[in-house]
């Protein structure tokens, strides 16, 4: 579905962007109380759909603010970047309903959108499971077009509450389906015995088992194989990377106000590890900036290959952004530091899991691969 595009939509993306930043003082204080293993953050949810940001992703035609059209690349990391640094489970399950928002409108029918959309503005919650173990899912074809599942997902973030689940399938001739699934009407069994993670623990990424569960054609999202398109696949990496980033901020600004709040801020020390923080940070934000930059570049989407590459380099560089900022506030603030009540061990932990994405190695070999294979100089080597 093509995206609408007009002066009132550049409003409306900075409205996202503002409103997600007004709720991360919010969500940042929240986050202790729903810290707690198979635990969701239900309050905070109800205060990002109170600001409309459920529906942002959607075309303004629809409800929406047209968060996910390319022209508003920027404004959407933005807005996930302070969700993230509000909470990174919030973050991480309100990506997964952006990605799912952002799948059904570019593979869905004008009906589908439509029928999604106004359950979106109803407040129901979309996420995107493809993760799966031994028995993963399977379609099993019925008379009258409809299907019945097999199987299960792990790592089902939101599950219990995500009531829009975006499932991938196999189907009998090897092809891989996208469904979405009323949870609501056909409910899934959880597995909450999966989820006993190192942090993350208020994502709920439960094991979900879809068995004995039906749908019909109209819940089937595009054709087979098109969740693996690329650049859409690999270069969505680059919306992860901005929660991750977010997390990020909040240790960096914790940090400081525990320098501040013990009188260390003379220490020359901790004065350079600061500086060395503040660069880390910024370089973040000037990364999310250049793939907002990339993923609006006329030919981002023929060039599925460059945006690919580009998009593993970005959650790479961030990656090892995040990691470095934990090393030295973990030296900033020393043992003491680390004990409850502060926010260093929760955020710590936090981080640290959400961190560990698929195939790490992988993106960073392909961006390698992909400089290794090019004449083209370095100075124009991702932007020609």
């Amino acid at each position: 579905m093509s995206a609408v595009h007009s002066s009132n939509t550049t409003v409306n993306t900075t409205s996202a962007e503002d409103a997600a930043a007004r709720l991360a003082p919010r969500l940042a204080t929240q986050a202790p109380a729903s810290d707690q293993e198979g635990g969701f953050p239900e309050q905070e949810f109800d205060w990002l759909r109170e600001a409309d940001l459920l529906t942002a992703p959607l075309p303004c035609a629809l409800g929406g603010q047209d968060l996910v059209a390319a022209t508003h690349t920027l404004s959407l990391l933005r807005t996930l970047r302070h969700i993230g640094r509000g909470n990174l489970a919030v973050g991480r399950v309100y990506e997964g309903h952006v990605n799912a928002l952002q799948l059904a409108q570019r593979f869905g029918t004008e009906q589908q959108v439509a029928r999604w959309a106004d359950d979106a503005a109803a407040g129901h919650l979309f996420g995107v499971w493809n993760t799966e173990a031994h028995d993963g899912v399977k379609l099993e074809p019925l008379p009258n077009s409809r299907y019945r599942l097999h199987g299960s997902k792990t790592f089902g973030s939101g599950a219990g509450h995500v009531t829009r689940p975006l499932l991938t399938g196999a189907l009998p001739d090897g092809g891989w389906q996208m469904l979405i699934l009323r949870a609501d009407a056909q409910v899934p069994q959880l597995d909450k015995s999966f989820w006993q993670p190192l942090g993350m623990r208020a994502s709920a990424s439960f094991r979900v088992d879809f068995t004995g569960l039906e749908v019909g054609a109209e819940d089937l999202l595009g054709q087979p194989g098109d969740y693996y398109r690329q650049p859409w696949f690999s270069g969505g990496a680059i919306r992860f990377a901005a929660v991750q980033l977010g997390g990020a901020e909040a240790v960096f600004d914790e940090t400081r106000h525990f320098l501040q709040k013990t009188g260390r801020t003379d220490d020359p020390y901790q004065r350079q590890r600061l500086g060395e923080l503040a660069i880390l940070i910024e370089s973040g934000q000037h990364w999310l900036r250049a793939a907002a930059e990339h993923a609006m570049r006329p030919h981002a989407t023929e060039a599925a290959e460059t945006t690919v590459a580009y998009a593993n380099m970005v959650r790479t560089a961030i990656e090892e952004i995040c990691l470095r900022t934990l090393q030295l506030a973990e030296r900033c603030v020393g043992a003491r530091g680390l004990l409850r009540p502060e926010p260093f061990e929760r955020l710590h932990r936090d981080l640290t899991h959400y961190l560990r994405q698929p195939a790490p190695d992988a993106a960073l070999a392909d961006a390698g691969r992909f400089a290794l294979t090019s004449t083209t100089p370095a100075y124009s080597l991702w932007h020609d």
